[in-house]
């Protein structure tokens, strides 16, 4: 459905705003060259309220908006455990992590490999990060709005796919490669508020269609009595859908995994807190994206619940012409990952698309630049300065970071029309982003909490874990994906123990020396942290 003159006009507005504030934050001041500090963690300069917001926007993109929503479609409320644990990883990461990354004055999250353990190890897991951020984080979040923004702006064909990448590159390249994580951060606060503010709208639309007479509190009444299976967080055994989630695992199994790996040790993520002014206000950041987490499933799980209840049509809901056939896949079977696109595409009405478009458009693009700005780092930092020109000066330091940028945007244009049509594609990629990060997990967490770790037993545990998750995943073994994390992490911790204690009898000479006071947090983390904890258990005994 083609935009709308209004439309079109909203759209174009959010472009010139998000491009131009881009370039005004990140500007040079007189007198004052851009330094590798100013430009790959903003100066350390971000106040909390921009790192919570920045967080946020890295971490919601079209993964969630598209992919999430279809999961939401085709499994329910469970998914959503993705959203509510997260808000309670980010409290143990703000509380136990945070305070020895901002100690240590990391740039990169492999710089701490090299500092708890050795070069080696680091240079392995950069390139390793390098990889997975241009082959599965960028291409996927370009291949998924290409998708929806074809949905959306065309016949859904797959005909305008390709131009939306090359266009969804473009806004991204066109601030974030002049000015690194400064015009990323901040700018990630407008876009953080538009895509809360376009995804409500969305839902409150779409619930507001469900039943003929309209009415939001209709909507939500009508799909809870029509999908009330949807409305369950923890999936009991012979649920079609348990080996995505399987039960109890969500809340003490392989979930944490997951959500460790994620929030804790992923440098596109945890790159803006170490851009803080100080311990304090990265750890109130954190404590503010975890409130913001708490209602990211109301934007985009309750919308693919919306588009199941249409999709199946039972009494009492509105006819909504071709809804069949809008998920229909031509091969037999139900395209999950649609449910968004086509939910702005037939109901959000003229004036307000275009908004909504902006929203989804922010979403993609604020995680782009994101990774855009960390794979530049790690790349610079722990590859180029290393091994390339040790005695780089500042000003090549950020060049090089400007052509990595481009360099990995340009080869994850060309490999994201490679991904074709996967099913449920947030699933999708957290099951083979699971191969790997149980081991790397393992070795952060042994790592940081025992000394007697060694780099010996690092580098055999990071390796053999991906045999370890190989052989786990055979189909003779039968486990659900989440338990093959947790198992594989636990696995590889043992390794590292064993081999760290056959090598070494004494305490590693680079383990860290752990105080009470590194971890001691003030009065507004620690009120926010017991907020938090309480409503996510009040979530959990109601939809259980």
């Amino acid at each position: 459905m083609a935009l709308s003159t209004i439309d079109l006009l909203v759209f174009l507005t959010y472009i010139v705003c998000i491009v131009g504030l881009g370039l005004w934050v990140s500007r040079d001041k007189k007198g004052h060259e851009k330094s590798s500090k100013d430009y790959f963690l903003a100066g350390k300069s971000l106040p909390w309220w921009a790192i919570g917001a920045s967080l946020i926007a890295a971490n919601i993109s079209a993964e969630q908006f598209i992919g999430m929503s279809g999961s939401g479609f085709a499994i329910g409320l469970a998914i959503a455990s993705y959203e509510w644990m997260a808000a309670i990883t980010l409290i143990v990461v703000g509380k136990f992590f945070l305070p020895i990354f901002i100690e240590k004055e990391l740039y990169t999250i492999p710089e701490f490999i090299e500092k708890r353990f050795s070069t080696d190890l680091k240079t392995i897991l950069a390139v390793f990060w390098v990889a997975l951020f241009i082959f599965v984080n960028l291409t996927s979040v370009l291949f998924l709005g290409g998708k929806a923004i074809d949905t959306i702006v065309g016949n859904g064909d797959g005909s305008l796919i390709f131009y939306a990448i090359l266009g969804l590159a473009f806004i991204a390249a066109a601030y974030s490669l002049y000015g690194g994580l400064s015009a990323v951060a901040w700018t990630d606060v407008l876009q953080v508020a538009l895509l809360v503010v376009g995804g409500l709208i969305t839902s409150v639309i779409a619930l507001n269609h469900v039943t003929p007479d309209g009415g939001l509190l209709n909507g939500i009444a009508h799909i809870y009595q029509h999908a009330g299976d949807k409305f369950h967080m923890i999936l009991e055994k012979g649920h079609p859908q348990f080996n995505n989630l399987p039960g109890i695992a969500v809340l003490i199994g392989g979930m944490w995994v997951a959500n460790l790996y994620y929030w804790g040790f992923n440098q596109y993520i945890i790159q803006r807190t170490l851009a803080a002014k100080s311990i304090g206000e990265a750890q109130r950041g954190i404590a503010f994206a975890a409130f913001l987490k708490m209602i990211i499933p109301l934007i985009v799980v309750i919308p693919g619940i919306v588009a199941y209840v249409m999709y199946t049509q039972p009494a009492g809901t509105a006819a909504i012409p071709g809804v069949q056939e809008a998920f229909g896949l031509a091969e037999g079977g139900v395209n999950y990952d649609k449910a968004y696109p086509w939910l702005i595409s037939v109901f959000v009405p003229t004036g307000l698309k275009g908004l909504v478009l902006a929203a989804l458009t922010a979403a993609i693009v604020s995680s782009l630049a994101s990774m855009l700005n960390s794979t530049s780092t790690i790349f610079t930092m722990d590859i180029y300065k290393d091994y390339i020109k040790k005695d780089a000066s500042e000003k090549q330091l950020v060049t090089v970071g400007r052509l990595t940028a481009a360099a990995a945007l340009l080869i994850a244009i060309a490999m994201a029309p490679v991904l074709g049509n996967i099913p449920q594609m947030f699933q999708y990629i957290q099951e083979y982003t699971g191969l790997v990060s149980p081991g790397i997990l393992a070795v952060f967490l042994m790592g940081l909490f025992w000394k007697k770790a060694t780099n010996q037993a690092a580098i055999i545990g990071a390796v053999s874990s991906i045999l370890v998750a190989w052989l786990l995943k055979l189909e003779g073994v039968g486990l659900p994906w989440m338990d093959q994390m947790m198992y594989t992490m636990l696995i590889t911790m043992a390794i590292i123990a064993g081999v760290s204690m056959i090598t070494s009898e004494s305490d590693d000479p680079k383990g860290i020396e752990l105080r009470a006071s590194t971890f001691k947090t003030d009065k507004i983390f620690n009120v926010s942290a017991y907020a938090i904890l309480i409503v996510l258990g009040f979530l959990y005994a109601f939809f259980w």
